[in-house]
């Protein structure tokens, strides 16, 4: 009887456990940010591969976003519904 108690605790701990882990895994979408060499940055929800080398795009977290929207050197353009692209000089390139 123990043993039975030992085991249906340990199979409740065990469901607990994975539900808790599939609650926090689905969370809300979280983008984040491209930003170019000239400072022009956008949301995206992917890290593309192939955007042009010379334009140096770095990758930020969203909260980056928030700390920076204010910095001179950061335009913020707008954000695409398909972020299969990037900007340069201000102009959306799709890829």
């Amino acid at each position: 009887m123990r043993e039975l108690r030992k085991v249906l605790g340990m199979g409740a701990l065990a469901i607990a456990l994975g539900t808790s882990v599939l609650i926090v895994g689905t969370g809300t979408a979280s983008a984040d940010v491209a930003c170019n060499r000239y400072g022009e940055c956008w949301h995206v929800q992917e890290h593309y591969t192939t955007y042009p080398h010379g334009l140096g795009i770095r990758f930020y977290g969203d909260d980056w976003r928030e700390a920076h929207r204010h910095d001179r050197h950061y335009h913020w353009l707008k954000d695409r519904d398909d972020d299969h692209g990037y900007y340069s000089h201000g102009r959306w390139h799709a890829f």
